[in-house]
């Protein structure tokens, strides 16, 4: 039971270390750095030495809790970082309608960008090497936050095939992608309120738990000290972790 508590905390703190960004800005699956295998056996050791004198049960919740607060860090790292990569992409957008719009050839023009915005170097060289550069763009909108590329490679398609002006049709991308942008600004400054409201509500229990010691209770020694207050502790952090990963979900982006 003690090592099996121990693996527990160790696994927590697993779930509860960030992605790294190099992980984020290529769209794999977050990988474990030197960091986490450094602090998990420390972890580990740590529950193992303090065990004796911790219950088990409380142990398994705070592991519970921070696991759960780990995988709501991670989403929330994965976001932001889908937020900055699609700006980068209608900033990228932008600085090849305006090189294209110079005179700059396509490729010219590509390179350039592709200096500045690392996302389209794929495009790039695919465009050097002779390979098909719509392609090449849908590969890199898997991305997160860089699927708007795939407006671009629409674009880029329907000028090469049709022979149509690649300029204006990459400045007609750039100019809607800034009209969605304003419009993702504006939808996240409505909801900012509904996180505030639910991170807020999650805090209120551990605010009555802080007034009812104020007061000349005790209910931290019911939760910890028995185990239906465990069993109570467990489900409201369970609860309540629960709701703020809804209200993340429902007002993140779905795309």
């Amino acid at each position: 039971m003690t090592a099996l508590a121990a693996g527990c905390a160790a696994l927590a703190l697993v779930l509860w270390l960030p992605p790294s960004p190099r992980a984020l800005s290529r769209g794999v699956a977050p990988r474990l750095g030197p960091a986490t295998w450094v602090l998990t056996p420390l972890v580990a050791f740590v529950a193992l030495t303090v065990l004796p004198v911790v219950s088990v049960g409380v142990l398994a919740v705070a592991a519970m809790s921070l696991a759960g607060a780990g995988r709501l860090w991670r989403r929330r790292a994965v976001r932001l970082a889908a937020d900055r990569e699609a700006a980068r992409v209608l900033e990228s957008c932008e600085q090849l309608a305006a090189e294209l719009g110079a005179g700059q050839p396509p490729g010219t023009a590509l390179q350039r960008v592709a200096t500045d915005h690392p996302t389209l170097t794929s495009a790039a060289e695919a465009f050097l090497l002779g390979a098909d550069v719509p392609t090449a763009l849908r590969d890199a909108a898997r991305h997160p936050g860089a699927r708007d590329l795939r407006l671009l490679a629409a674009g880029w398609q329907v000028a090469h095939r049709t022979g149509s002006g690649l300029a204006a049709a990459v400045g007609s991308i750039a100019t809607s992608l800034r009209a969605a942008e304003a419009t993702r600004r504006l939808v996240a400054g409505e909801l900012a309120s509904a996180r505030a409201t639910a991170r807020l509500v999650a805090l209120l229990p551990f605010l009555a738990l802080a007034m009812g010691s104020g007061a000349g209770g005790d209910p931290w020694r019911f939760l910890l000290g028995t185990p239906p207050g465990l069993g109570c502790l467990a489900a409201g952090l369970a609860l309540g972790l629960t709701g703020l990963w809804w209200i993340e979900a429902l007002t993140g982006d779905p795309g």
